[in-house]
């Protein structure tokens, strides 16, 4: 059944327009508040949100929500994604909110929830959530006496500071390591030089001012050119750049090269299984991930599992089977020994680490396998179902059959935005590049025609 607010990663919208307005923003506040309302304690929220002008507005629509329904709400300030799981579980808090639209323009925001246990929310409890959100919200609302208390909580950023310093391994510091960290004028703009800075590196700072309306604006782990530049002006060991609320990552190496998330996954997944700490036999990654990370992981001896894309289906995943390595190629990298979701800060730490034992550069250490030729291109459409379509049906037969056992064929509508995205891989560029450009285009006219 199609959802009207949740996608594949919370709900997410332009601001001030629906779903994303302060009125559905306390609305979800009430009914999440009403959901977890439970036991004989006061029931208690934790609430992050990334450096975006609109979250301000968010914020106390949520405040007001969850407080209407009985929740007191620890209001967190900007801080990264993955410190909201973190604390969510550490203030013993019964739910957490982090708004956020990622790596989105600033126009755009977003709600992501996480359970007690620090984990996102399950597909049952975000349709138990939209059942309620078009209903009468005065029977959710709680008695003048039980309406709950909000307040701002200090020392978060340190406490999250001290969870990133303490997953390097306790004989490795980045003393004589010179690292470039963008900051992507978001949410771990405090807390990730301090961190790396604090581990003993020599650090430049770049996307750490933010003013509201420049998060993720040519900067961060989706526009790497501004990275790319300061690793060159400075001689930079690596550059690291993190998306607008810190859950991704993506490393530029000592000659600008840019490493995704694919080589990173590989890098840790290899250290790991060499040092006994590996879980599961292998990694979890999406249907997005390169043939190559498959090809590399079969060489040695270890195993990819595939999800459907969404970091919350590669952490189900990867509790299922008992996995502690995941994530996908754009760089939502989890590490389940460390965190519930994925931790751009903490990816880069581990590979930081692999980078000061072997004594090699990060070129020599990251780049672990040669990525088959992999096309993605995306078509906007503003309504209907482009791909129900005969012709466009028609069109993907003929491109599988193409392909046949030399790459892969992947088309999906987007969970997050009106596009649907058109990716093929395999050994001849040339090929790979002709079947996206014929595919797009016979998207593209059913779109128009519609």
């Amino acid at each position: 059944m199609k959802r009207r607010y949740f996608g594949t990663d919370g709900i997410r919208g332009q601001s001030n327009v629906f779903p994303m307005t302060p009125d559905l923003a306390m609305r979800v506040g009430i009914a999440v508040g009403t959901i977890f309302r439970r036991g004989t304690h006061r029931n208690r929220v934790v609430i992050g949100k990334d450096t975006r002008l609109s979250g301000y507005m968010l914020e106390n629509a949520m405040v007001a929500g969850f407080t209407a329904a009985g929740v007191d709400a620890f209001v967190l300030g900007p801080i990264p994604t993955p410190a909201v799981a973190m604390l969510t579980r550490s203030l013993r808090a019964d739910i957490g909110v982090m708004i956020s639209a990622s790596h989105n323009p600033f126009q755009d925001n977003g709600i992501k929830l996480f359970g007690l246990d620090g984990y996102k929310l399950s597909d049952e409890l975000e349709a138990q959530i939209e059942a309620m959100l078009d209903d009468d919200i005065v029977p959710q609302l709680a008695k003048a006496h039980d309406i709950g208390r909000a307040k701002r909580i200090d020392g978060v950023h340190d406490r999250y500071i001290e969870h990133a310093k303490r997953t390097l391994p306790r004989d490795v510091t980045l003393h004589g390591l010179r690292v470039v960290i963008d900051c992507a004028n978001g949410a771990a703009y405090r807390v990730a030089p301090a961190a790396l800075w604090e581990l003993g590196a020599d650090v430049v700072t770049i996307g750490a001012d933010p003013n509201g309306t420049n998060i993720n604006l040519e900067c961060g782990s989706t526009h790497p050119d501004a990275l790319r530049r300061k690793v060159d002006e400075v001689r930079a060991d690596i550059g690291i750049a993190l998306d607008g609320d810190a859950d991704r990552v993506q490393i530029v190496d000592e000659n600008g090269k840019l490493i995704d998330g694919d080589q990173l996954m590989a890098v840790i997944a290899e250290t790991w299984a060499a040092d006994g700490t590996l879980k599961g036999g292998g990694l979890v990654a999406t249907v997005m991930s390169n043939l190559g990370l498959e090809r590399f992981l079969k060489s040695k001896k270890l195993g990819l599992e595939r999800t459907q894309v969404g970091d919350r289906y590669v952490v189900e995943h990867m509790r299922q089977r008992d996995f502690n390595v995941g994530g996908e190629q754009s760089g939502h990298i989890v590490l389940s020994d460390f965190g519930t979701t994925g931790d751009g800060l903490v990816a880069a730490l581990q590979v930081l680490a692999c980078v000061k034992r072997s004594g090699r550069t990060v070129s020599e250490v990251c780049n672990r396998f040669e990525p088959v030729p992999q096309v993605l291109k995306n078509v906007r459409y503003s309504g209907g179902k482009p791909l129900e379509d005969p012709a466009v049906g028609a069109a993907i037969a003929e491109a599988q059959n193409a392909l046949a056992k030399t790459g892969r064929l992947l088309i999906r509508p987007s969970g997050t935005e009106p596009l649907i995205r058109v990716m093929a891989e395999g050994d001849d560029r040339a090929m790979v590049e002709r079947i996206v450009d014929e595919l797009v285009a016979v998207i593209g006219s059913v779109r128009n025609a519609a």
